[in-house]
Formats: C-alpha cells, structure tokens, sequence
C-alpha cells in the first residue's frame, strides 16, 4: 500500500508539471501589421479594343518593426502592382483561382521588389481586402 501511495504522488506530480508546461504562454512570435495601400489600385488590364477595368483594395502584413520600410517603399510596390495587373487576362481576374493566382503573383513581386530595395522580403503576406472587376 504503502509504494501505491508512492507511486499516486509520483504520476500526480508528474502530470502536474507536464500540466504547467502545457499551459505556459508560448514565447510571443512578433508582431504583425498591416499597411494598406490607399487609395486603391485602380487601372486596366487584358488585352483587346475593350478596355476592362479593376480596383483592388490591397494590404500587406509586415512585422511592426517593418511598417515605415514599407511605407517608404510604397510608390515602387504600387507601380509594380499596376504592371502586374495590367498584364493579367479575364480568366486570370474573374475566376477564383485566377484570382488566388494573381494575389499569389503580387506578393511575390512585392517581395522580390523589397529584396532588391532592402536586403529583405519585409512583406509576409498580401490580401485582397476588396478586388472589383469590369470585364
């Protein structure tokens, strides 16, 4: 009886720190911000005698300590975003994956763009707050 007591005290303690270590707050991942690109992103794209049009709501999640490289950058990220859409067609615009395609497309020149500027990709994700099409 007496080594069951030992035994009880010994798994009791023993989930109790495994227990604690569960509940301890993971070390906190750094901060993230948004930086949105206002005013929208507003141009044509495709090609062909009808112009189509787009206007795309656009933020990009950067770490907190990055939001002012960003914004310094702004101008050039918005250029390169206005050539890529330019560039896109209607499939490319007006379908889901063509979209999924596009975003993944514009964060990667974002990325590639802040690289060359920086020395670091800077921007961790770029979201279509709210993308408009007129075919």
């Amino acid at each position: 009886m007496r080594y069951l007591s030992i035994i009880l005290l010994a798994l009791s303690l023993s989930w109790t720190a495994n227990a604690q270590a569960a509940s301890a707050p993971a070390e906190p991942a750094s901060p993230t911000s948004y930086v949105s690109l206002v005013p929208a992103i507003v141009g044509n794209y495709g090609a062909g005698s009808k112009l189509k049009y787009y206007k795309a709501d656009i933020a990009l999640r950067v770490k907190t300590e990055n939001v002012d490289r960003v914004q310094y950058h702004e101008p050039l990220i918005r250029d390169q975003l206005i050539q890529l859409f330019a560039q896109q067609s209607d499939a490319d615009m007006n379908e889901h994956d063509g979209k999924e395609a596009v975003r993944q497309a514009a964060l990667l020149q974002v990325q590639q763009v802040l690289n060359q500027e920086e020395g670091e990709t800077l921007v961790e994700d770029l979201l279509f707050n709210n993308l408009v099409v007129q075919p």
